[in-house]
């Protein structure tokens, strides 16, 4: 994995608007077989090049949730870190990710709810980010 920042937590007084973070990762056969056995996905069309070929990806394609769960890492290990628990992640799926790809996860603070921190018992994110990803063959 390529981070863009060290790992830990940014204390809430340090975060400000527009803030960002991401990582990269180039998705392997493996990480694709491993979220099949987490997941129970054994979907053919992750894991068997002959069924995959013949649907419309003309190929294998790792799981959708494999790469949104990127957003997580990103959230919890860099911006804001450790501890934090997000509550939601809407999601469209615009192009297949494939064995190979690189994939970038990508989170960036669009609001802070500061009464929310301090009420917050929890280190539960009081804060409004705008996640996205994309993948592209590695060059």
């Amino acid at each position: 994995m390529l981070d863009n920042m060290p790992r830990g937590t940014i204390c809430i007084e340090d975060i400000e608007i527009g803030m960002t973070r991401h990582l990269r990762k180039v998705v392997t056969d493996r990480d694709i077989e491993m979220f099949a056995e987490v997941s129970t996905d054994h979907n053919p069309v992750h894991l068997d090049d002959d069924y995959a070929n013949d649907t419309i990806f003309e190929g294998r394609i790792a799981h959708g949730m494999l790469t949104a769960g990127l957003i997580s890492a990103v959230i919890g290990e860099q911006l804001p870190g450790h501890g934090t628990v997000y509550l939601g992640q809407s999601l469209k799926f615009l192009a297949p990710v494939r064995p190979g790809d690189l994939v970038t996860a990508q989170v960036e603070v669009v609001d802070i709810d500061l009464a929310a921190a301090a009420s917050s018992w929890t280190p539960i994110a009081p804060l409004m980010a705008k996640k996205s990803w994309q993948a592209r063959p590695p060059s």
